[in-house]
């Protein structure tokens, strides 16, 4: 059996590995999308945020996705580690649905004339950030550090309802929001190429960004055990 610091040093090398193949795809992606990839003829410059935007959107679903299955993992048999990758899921899920609430307002302006509207889609995604936070606050509100795991499972297991929601909010209401064009063939072969390799490229950067909160989650929960047995040995 393989000991700790042997699976540990494993584990940094791949993650090595992802943030090197992500940097390179990451770098072909802004090529793509700056250089290669051609201007759309009605909304112009602006349209090439869309190859950023959609992305950024693909996470924050993907994160609540993986706080989803972490969630019911742990209420199952309630194991830390689900725990530890549920609460990093939260955090860099919320960074990317932050992400996505300001890209959108800078393509809608030139595009609707608006920075915002409430529109079906734009609505559930900031409803998603803010169950997003609601999960990683929480815990403030538990007892124990258990206690807070477990509530904010509830809360990933509940709030992952609103994720379909949000993905099919342009077909179950009419909306302002344009369709997911990408399965309409509607997108010329160089923005579908585009789209993908920046797809690739943010989903690559995101397990080790996730692992990687991960591991610092573990390391928190170590430390505040260490101050509980330290406190109660001062008693």
């Amino acid at each position: 059996m393989e000991d700790r610091p042997a699976v540990q040093g494993k584990g940094h090398m791949i993650q090595r590995i992802f943030i090197g193949v992500s940097l390179v795809l990451m770098m072909t992606a802004l090529f793509l999308i700056f250089v290669y990839v051609p201007t759309e003829e009605n909304m112009g410059v602006v349209q090439r945020i869309f190859y950023l935007h959609v992305p950024l959107a693909w996470l924050a679903f993907l994160s609540y996705f993986v706080i989803f299955v972490c969630s019911i993992a742990y209420l199952i048999k309630p194991q830390e580690k689900w725990d530890w990758v549920a609460y990093a899921a939260g955090e860099v899920g919320i960074l990317f649905t932050s992400l996505v609430l300001i890209t959108g307002p800078i393509w809608a302006k030139p595009a609707w004339g608006q920075w915002w509207t409430w529109d079906a889609r734009l609505t559930t995604t900031l409803i998603l950030w803010v169950i997003y936070l609601a999960y990683l606050l929480i815990r403030s509100f538990a007892n124990s550090e258990s206690q807070g795991a477990r509530f904010a499972a509830a809360l990933g297991i509940v709030g992952f309802l609103n994720v379909p929601l949000t993905a099919l909010a342009v077909s179950l209401w009419r909306t302002q929001h344009p369709p997911a064009v990408i399965f309409e063939g509607g997108l010329e072969s160089s923005m579908l190429l585009t789209l993908m390799v920046s797809l690739a490229a943010f989903t690559v950067l995101y397990v080790p960004l996730v692992a990687q909160r991960a591991r610092l989650r573990r390391t928190e929960t170590d430390l505040l055990k260490l101050e509980e047995e330290l406190d109660l040995a001062g008693r």
